[in-house]
């Protein structure tokens, strides 16, 4: 398999799935790493379902993002199933061959309030638990997902929070191991990674068949603490902290093959040209990864 450069709908973030579609298709992208929550918006505004399927057909979309907090358990875990099936079903719809799914709590003032021996009132996860069970929980659920994701034939990558529990390198795939399903891999994020306090030869050491994709991003420079997303990623891709290159051999050196996906939360670039933005990410990511990348 060659290595594929794809879209991300985060860079033109606040542009409808159509728009997405069409800078993938002008800037040399070859495939579009799909938002459920835009495809939700489109069926919510009138596109049905038949036009949405008709719209990716001809798409190449390695995967669909995302299902958070898997680890809910007690009255929650029923919402997680709901959410699941509902995600599943989108992918479906995309003809996305993976979906993404999110350790928890998503919302980072949950950690800062426990880390500060307090309680912010919103959605803990684990975070009250021993590691050992952090691990067995999410363990479990993530089984339980991914067989049901398997009835839809899709793989599910899984991306730890930098934020959350379990979230370095070597937690993540001790959770995929003790999960033991066929049909779970593992997204490599350099931000998450980095803010984790994982380096490159932390992902040098990964098994190169775990990997499912890669998310090519940037952050500020973050010496320690609770990482806060919004701040710490605030940069263009090429003009933060990393050293985008060393990242990229990382992965490479696992003998990876697959897709390279630009996901971006600089807020200044998400309210710019998304085509030109595309396209300057298009041309950084093919010099990183050493491909054309055109479709």
């Amino acid at each position: 398999m060659a290595q594929k450069l794809i879209y991300h709908g985060l860079v033109s973030r606040h542009a409808p799935l159509a728009i997405d579609l069409e800078i993938m298709r002008q800037t040399g992208f070859q495939g579009l790493e799909v938002s459920g929550a835009k495809m939700r918006a489109a069926l919510e505004g009138g596109i049905t379902e038949a036009e949405l399927a008709a719209w990716l057909a001809p798409v190449d979309v390695p995967g669909l993002g995302f299902l958070l907090d898997i680890e809910r358990q007690g009255e929650d875990h029923a919402a997680l199933l709901q959410d699941a099936r509902a995600l599943f079903r989108l992918a479906g719809i995309a003809g996305a061959r993976g979906v993404q799914v999110l350790t928890g709590p998503v919302q980072v003032q949950a950690v800062q309030a426990f880390a500060s021996g307090g309680s912010s009132g919103l959605y803990e996860g684990v975070l009250r638990l021993p590691r050992d069970e952090q691990v067995q929980i999410t363990a479990r659920n993530l089984a339980e997902l991914a067989d049901i994701a398997a009835e839809d034939g899709l793989l599910l990558y899984l991306e730890a929070l930098a934020w959350a529990p379990l979230n370095r390198l070597a937690a993540q795939v001790e959770v995929i191991r003790r999960a033991n399903r066929p049909n779970l891999r593992l997204a490599v994020d350099f931000w998450h990674c980095y803010a984790s306090g994982d380096r490159p030869e932390d992902v040098a050491a990964l098994p190169g068949d775990l990997i499912y994709g890669v998310h090519v991003c940037d952050s500020l420079a973050f010496a320690g603490g609770i990482p806060d997303e919004s701040v710490l990623r605030d940069v263009p891709t090429g003009q933060g902290a990393l050293v985008l290159q060393d990242w990229v051999d990382a992965v490479k050196s696992t003998g990876y093959q697959g897709w390279w996906s630009c996901e971006l939360f600089c807020r200044r670039q998400q309210q710019d040209n998304s085509f030109v933005v595309a396209r300057e990410l298009h041309g950084l990511m093919a010099g990183l990864i050493g491909t054309g990348g055109g479709g």
